[in-house]
């Protein structure tokens, strides 16, 4: 089935499609993607399926059709997952079977929970992001040495210049050739003869990524992922746009109505948030008892396919779209990030994408749990200083911030000024 990256409903194609290889799939969507398995509860957003759909047509949200009797989120049984990559671009996406359910049983409420267990990224690969010279019609693919000694087989150190045939394949399980030769001042590993066509023919650039992995039966396979540039125009398979625009919700509008199972599509690389997320995980983040002021980590993903934690600081609760959304839970947190964290970071997120920092600290504790420690340098002499700390590290919190017990505190706090805060957060603020 040719289905589109963007969300989309496609026409079927004729014909038996082949399975893609599901550690390859993974590598290419991303660190942070997992997938919920098949006869699991998950929570499907449409507000975010929306986003998704918008960011492909580079649109804004509005022009995608709402239906008034759709709500903000679906608890469905997940029927049936597949894998797909683009025949033209190898970008990656997943063809879902939802159902909408009022009741559901033990077994899957269990299925659920284990999904958050899984995970099918490759134990063993490498990634990286292609520079001017590994593009070169007349240069070869520099590869760094680790990565080379752990996913390529020993090459032969006796030969001179060392070097050996590779053969991998793609998602489409199409075979490519190299030349795998260690030479040159530095010596460095390289893939030669193969290399240009393969770059030819995917039509890569500087700055998009190629990956090499070895999957749990050892089969030595490579992927790309595609930098974050203007994409080209849909496939002439993918039906027209008006009736995609137009319909995009409208199945999950019959099934709200009806129980009935609908299709979506899920691009990892074109949406900016999962739009289906596990119903163990989301009644995890239900727990969480958020507020403002409160710190928090989350997870983002790195140049090289790695992934980091960022801290940051909710400033307001409040509806993303309170006219076509109102009560949504999707990107109902509003936050901002550490100064030197920032970046391009979302300033809108989920519950269910954060992890809330809520480790106790008492900065003031009360007079009879005092300690009498000699001052430390760099610490700060008393509440002022303190709150001066504070508000250098979190400067989005405003003048209004302070440690005093006032109706107007962002924080209510008791006379003896105990605060719950984070190890990380304060000694930041003491450092800066």
């Amino acid at each position: 089935m040719k289905a589109p990256p963007n969300g989309f409903l496609a026409n079927p194609a004729e014909g038996e499609r082949k399975s893609i290889n599901s550690e390859l799939w993974h590598a290419c969507a991303g660190p942070l993607v997992s997938l919920p398995p098949v006869g699991s509860l998950v929570v499907y957003f449409p507000q975010g399926h929306s986003e998704q759909v918008a960011a492909s047509m580079q649109k804004e949200t509005d022009f995608v059709p709402s239906y008034p009797n759709l709500p903000s989120k679906l608890i469905c049984m997940l029927h049936n997952v597949t894998l797909h990559a683009d025949p033209e671009t190898d970008e990656v996406y997943a063809q879902m079977t939802l159902q909408p359910v009022n009741k559901y049983d033990r077994e899957a409420l269990l299925a659920s929970d284990m999904g958050l267990k899984q995970s099918r990224q490759p134990a063993e690969f490498f990634c990286k992001t292609l520079t001017a010279s590994d593009t070169s019609t007349h240069g070869g693919f520099s590869v760094p040495r680790r990565a080379a000694e752990k996913i390529f087989p020993p090459l032969d150190f006796s030969m001179q210049p060392p070097a050996q045939e590779l053969q991998a394949r793609d998602l489409h399980e199409n075979p490519w050739t190299f030349r795998h030769i260690y030479r040159g001042q530095p010596k460095r590993h390289l893939l030669t003869t193969g290399w240009s066509v393969f770059v030819s023919n995917k039509r890569l650039f500087a700055g998009d990524s190629v990956l090499f992995i070895r999957d749990e039966k050892s089969q030595f396979l490579l992927g790309i992922r595609r930098a974050n540039r203007q994409q080209p125009a849909l496939s002439s398979s993918v039906i027209s746009s008006d009736s995609m625009h137009i319909g995009i919700l409208a199945a999950a509008a019959h099934a709200a109505a009806n129980n009935s199972p609908f299709t979506i599509f899920y691009n990892p690389r074109a949406s900016p948030s999962e739009f289906v997320v596990p119903l163990a995980k989301y009644n995890k983040a239900m727990y969480t008892q958020v507020s403002l002021g409160m710190r928090f980590r989350m997870m983002f993903e790195t140049e090289e396919c790695g992934v980091r934690r960022y801290m940051g600081t909710i400033t307001g609760i409040s509806d993303l779209d309170p006219v076509r959304w109102k009560n949504s839970q999707w990107r109902n947190l509003q936050v901002g990030w550490d100064e030197s964290t920032a970046g391009e970071r979302p300033t809108r997120v989920s519950i269910w994408d954060i992890e809330p920092v809520v480790t106790p600290f008492y900065i003031c504790p009360p007079p009879f749990f005092r300690p009498r420690f000699p001052k430390q340098p760099g610490m700060p002499d008393n509440d002022n200083d303190v709150e001066n700390a504070f508000k250098r590290a979190m400067p989005w919190l405003g003048d209004d911030f302070g440690m005093k017990d006032s109706p107007n505190s962002i924080f209510p706090v008791c006379s003896c000024s105990i605060w719950t805060l984070s190890f990380n957060g304060f000694f930041e603020s003491i450092a800066q």
